[in-house]
Order: C-alpha cells, then sequence, then structure tokens
C-alpha cells in the first residue's frame, strides 16, 4: 500500500502539475507521497497501532464531512442546473434540466443527491493519510522534546 500510495501521490503530482488547480493538486500529490513513505518505513517511524487506526478513521470522516460545506452550482444553458458538494473531491451532487433557469433550480432544489463512491473513497483516504501525517509529526514531536533520538 505504502509503494503504491508514493507511486499514485508522483504521479498525480506529474499529470496535474500545470493544471489550473495546481496548488491544489500538489498538496493531494504530496500528502499521498508523504503518507506512503510512513507506510514504506515502519522501521524508522513506529506508530502505535489502535491510535494510528484511530486518528486515521477520525481525519477520515471529519475531512470529509467537512468538505461537504465546500458547494459549486452551474447553470449551463439556460436548462441545465447542477449543485456539486465535496473538497477536494466532489461526490455528492444533484441537478435538474428544464426549459428555464428557474425552473431548474426549483427541480433540482427538491432533486436526490447521487453519490461518486471513487470520489468518496479519494476523499476518504486523502483524508486518513493526512491524519496518518498528523500523528506523525505528533509523535516526532514527542520525542524529540523528551530528548528521545530515532
Amino acid at each position: 500500500m505504502g509503494a503504491l500510495s508514493l507511486v499514485l501521490g508522483l504521479t498525480w503530482i506529474l499529470l496535474n502539475l500545470h493544471s489550473a488547480s495546481y496548488r491544489l493538486d500538489l498538496l493531494i500529490g504530496a500528502v499521498l507521497a508523504a503518507g506512503g513513505l510512513v507506510l514504506l518505513m515502519p522501521h524508522r517511524v513506529r506508530l502505535p497501532g489502535r491510535v494510528t487506526a484511530i486518528v486515521m478513521g477520525v481525519c477520515a470522516l471529519a475531512g470529509t464531512a467537512a468538505g461537504l460545506a465546500a458547494s459549486k452550482s452551474q447553470l449551463c444553458c439556460d436548462v441545465a442546473f447542477i449543485v456539486d458538494r465535496g473538497w477536494p473531491f466532489t461526490w455528492a451532487s444533484r441537478g435538474a434540466v428544464a426549459d428555464d433557469s428557474e425552473t431548474a433550480v426549483r427541480l433540482a432544489a427538491g432533486a436526490d443527491w447521487t453519490v461518486n463512491f471513487l470520489s468518496l473513497f479519494a476523499d476518504l483516504l486523502l483524508f486518513s493519510y493526512a491524519g496518518l501525517l498528523l500523528l506523525v509529526v505528533v509523535l516526532l514531536f514527542r520525542r524529540t522534546k523528551s530528548g528521545y533520538r530515532a
């Protein structure tokens, strides 16, 4: 999993370096690559199993839930209105198509949300890795504060 995450993170950075959202893509790739490095080096960074699982799970759920606050809506061609939610990957959406924009907006407000499970999984994975990296930083800080050298 560590090697796959490292390669995926570096590939993400290389493929999206020239995109419009290159800062966000750089952050996503860096989190994946750094998380992969942590997973590849258990002999250098000793993590308590139960605490690590709890921190990663809580961060994955909290980050993904907080990402729902990010909303983007689009009105296209005066007939379609679509609302997307989720950050950094949009994974929940709803929309409607009508003859005029006011009707499309009204119909979209009453439409059911659809879930893109691949984007939801990517959000959960990204935020769980962010929790892993946060735990590593806290543990390394505690070790250097107590005088322990790894």
